[in-house]
């Protein structure tokens, strides 16, 4: 036992870092724009707020085009190569969005790096369901979302900083900042190129030995625990061939569907926060800097949900109540902040602001690894996962026409939408546990047949 946790502690030194770092890097990249409306980037280049929105709209789309094919090809490939290449593509993209000068530029500068980020987030996933056993699998997916969201803490923080370079060098703030935060994401990629191991069939690094090093004998410790976790579990990543039998099977599997609809409905309400929080905080009356600074409170209070309601859903093994849980919070939190914020004084308002964006996302990582629980075929898991992240960037590219520039300062006609969104995400949520709890029920009294390929007998965690 002691041997074993010495070996997971690697994975945990290494694997599970760099992934995070990723999706730290790959957060900042699309989300830095926040920062940059403050500085004057919209006007620069002589847009207004729909131009903004449809090109976070269009990034988006983009996401999703690829997302499947991006996860079929990690199989092929495998995560060390293909990771790496993501991360490097799109720090590449990021950082020559200092070259936007027009409309036409944004608008095809935004479309290119969500395709350059599609299939990052569930190939990076499934990467951690071949190295982690389903018991300890929740905390880490919360610890690997613990990049986007702490991305999106920080992004603000790392603007306050950079966006004082304007004018040095003949660039404006926000040149400086997609072209720092873009350079650091194209370092990140060499560091995962170099560092990130392959799989416990191939634990070495691509082109190192590494300097936490896995052994043989390391490795076949790891497939043999995998292997007494979930009977027919394969960790290997690289190599594994899924047919459009099994894509169409997963796609089809109607009994998960109430997952992504709710997934789709309660993260498109996320989307309008991450892009104008900070711009709400100049409406309070802060300037750019203590704005920006202000606007990371509730993003890094967000990490402290996530990983809460994950170590609930572990504890418990209620992932369905605790999925359910974390999005009754939020909606609590964007009733009070609707109802409440017109009558209420500046620091009162940004701490509602605070608090929504604390709780916006606090199911989010949960509800990921309840869907992998219930996806035994790692095959079948793989899509899921990536149709689980195509749900998630969906709403984010629907949940971007949200805040209109005719409902500022405070986005009354927004928060009601978010409401109306979050409470869909909440009843899908409570059909998708009835679904599964009935099923459960009817395999235990043996009155389920055995016609459904790939669900004989399978009891569900609801």
């Amino acid at each position: 036992m002691e041997q074993q946790q010495l070996i997971l502690s690697r994975v945990d030194l290494t694997v599970l870092p760099l992934l995070f770092l990723g999706l730290l890097v790959f957060q900042l990249d699309r989300m830095n724009i926040a920062s940059a409306l403050t500085a004057g980037f919209a006007t620069d280049i002589k847009v207004d707020q729909s131009t903004i929105n449809l090109g976070n709209q269009l990034m988006f789309m983009s996401i999703v085009i690829l997302e499947i094919p991006s996860n079929i090809l990690l199989q092929r490939v495998g995560p060390r190569k293909w990771i790496a290449g993501q991360v490097l593509a799109f720090g590449l993209v990021a950082s020559l969005q200092i070259f936007v000068k027009n409309r036409t530029g944004f608008l095809v500068s935004r479309f290119i790096l969500g395709l350059c980020e599609s299939g990052y987030i569930p190939g990076a996933i499934y990467t951690l369901s071949t190295w982690y056993t389903r018991k300890e699998l929740a905390r880490r997916v919360a610890i690997f979302f613990f990049g986007m969201f702490g991305g999106n803490a920080i992004s603000p923080l790392l603007a306050t900083g950079i966006l004082k370079l304007d004018s040095a060098r003949g660039l404006r703030g926000w040149q400086w900042l997609f072209l720092v935060e873009g350079l650091f994401t194209i370092f990140v990629s060499l560091i995962i190129l170099l560092f990130l191991p392959g799989t416990p069939d191939k634990p070495r690094p691509l082109l190192w030995s590494g300097i936490i090093k896995f052994t043989e004998s390391d490795a076949h410790t790891l497939r043999e625990r995998l292997r007494k976790d979930e009977q027919g579990k394969a960790p290997e990543t690289q190599g594994m061939h899924i047919s459009l039998q099994v894509v169409w099977r997963t796609v089809s599997h109607y009994k998960r569907w109430p997952h992504f609809i709710s997934t789709f409905a309660v993260f498109s309400t996320w989307s309008p926060l991450t892009t104008y929080t900070p711009s709400i905080m100049v409406s309070l009356g802060w300037e750019r800097t203590e704005a920006n600074a202000l606007a990371a409170v509730g993003a890094a209070l967000a990490l402290v949900f996530v990983f809460l309601f994950a170590y609930l859903s572990d504890v418990t093994n209620q992932r369905g109540a605790s999925v359910i849980g974390a999005q009754v919070c939020y909606l609590v939190a964007l009733i009070v902040t609707r109802q409440v914020h017109p009558h209420v004084g500046r620091w009162s308002q940004w701490g509602l602001w605070t608090a929504v964006n604390s709780l916006a996302v606090g199911y989010h990582a949960t509800q990921n690894t309840w869907i992998q629980l219930n996806c035994p075929d790692p095959r079948e898991r793989s899509i899921a996962i990536a149709m689980f992240v195509m749900s998630a960037i969906s709403g984010l590219m629907v949940g971007t026409q949200y805040y209109q520039a005719d409902d500022k300062p405070f986005y009354q006609t927004g928060l009601r939408t978010q409401i109306i969104m979050v409470s869909v995400g909440i009843l899908f949520s409570i059909l998708q546990v009835g679904i599964y709890k009935v099923h459960n029920k009817r395999v235990i009294v043996g009155g389920h047949d055995k016609t459904t390929a790939g669900e004989t007998h399978q009891i569900y965690v609801p």
